[in-house]
């Protein structure tokens, strides 16, 4: 059977017509979920944090793979749980400061990592291929410690209301490792 051009035209014609209709919504849709993300990572919405969090858990594994090696923008923060004392590896963005490290909290307080690092009191952050031993961790506002990251940093921690920062200082060269700060060869947890 031919169908006759004017017809196969008419077909095409709606065809696209249709596409195009389901790419707009989909445009729609997605600049939605953008605009309800960055909206409630700004006023911390306990749904947007938590829907975040259980995503980064879920696909955590793929930034271990580089995290704390010589180029790579996420490190590795060591530590262990503040009740069961199981040893834990969770990507952080750590920050290089003159007297150790800071690492933004786009969460807020109510992360199990951050709330074992306090309650311990020590951890080890491995950041550009190497292992430090870090200790005196405290919450502090980020304006703080502005300095130390980049223009692109600065512009996300304000587009997500990211006011405070751990602040975690270097262990002298006195021993190298905070006393029960986890080894290199720890064991690895799920956080």
């Amino acid at each position: 059977m031919v169908v006759p051009l004017a017809a196969w035209r008419r077909r095409v014609t709606a065809m696209w017509t249709v596409l195009a209709k389901m790419a707009r919504g989909l445009a729609f849709a997605l600049a939605g979920i953008g605009a309800v993300f960055v909206l409630g990572m700004r006023r911390k919405w306990p749904v947007v944090l938590n829907a975040v969090r259980r995503l980064s858990r879920a696909t955590k594994q793929g930034p271990m793979k580089t995290a704390g090696t010589a180029g790579a923008s996420a490190s590795v923060l060591r530590h262990s749980g503040r009740r069961s004392g199981k040893l834990y590896e969770t990507p952080v963005r750590a920050v290089p400061t003159a007297d150790g490290f800071v690492i933004a909290l786009p969460y807020g307080a109510n992360t199990d990592w951050l709330k074992n690092v306090l309650a311990n009191g020590e951890a080890t952050i491995v950041h550009g291929g190497q292992a430090y031993a870090v200790h005196r961790p405290e919450v502090v506002p980020l304006a703080q410690e502005a300095a130390a990251f980049t223009a692109a940093n600065r512009r996300a921690h304000r587009l997500f209301a990211v006011t405070d920062g751990l602040k975690l200082r270097r262990v002298e060269a006195d021993g190298g490792q905070a006393p029960g700060a986890v080894s290199q060869s720890g064991a690895i947890g799920k956080r």
